[in-house]
């Protein structure tokens, strides 16, 4: 399984931001559009979107997006990374 990407920015008068959460919505959202389609690849679309309804309600999701808030004020960019491992759902911020 491919993991899933989240970029987040922080919100400008010329640009419009996006924190993690609403990315990851939108994400999920895009998911159950293709699901309810009936893409061929419905396995991993599936995956993708259990992946993201697990973090959405991870306790860890909220921290996360206060981490990340943080590093962007600070005008670094920030990468969250989901994936699984060992069958579990993992995240992992990365700071640029």
């Amino acid at each position: 399984m491919e993991p899933i990407d989240l970029n987040p920015r922080y919100s400008t008068k010329d640009i419009p931001g996006k924190c993690i959460k609403c990315l990851a919505e939108q994400e999920l959202d895009s998911c159950l559009r293709e699901l309810l389609r009936g893409e061929e690849n419905d396995e991993k679309i599936q995956q993708r979107f259990e992946m993201l309804v697990a973090f959405l309600k991870s306790p860890e999701s909220q921290r996360l997006r206060d981490e990340s808030e943080k590093y962007l004020a600070e005008g670094k960019q920030v990468t969250l990374r989901i994936y699984l491992e060992a069958g579990k759902p993992r995240y992992e911020l990365k700071v640029n």
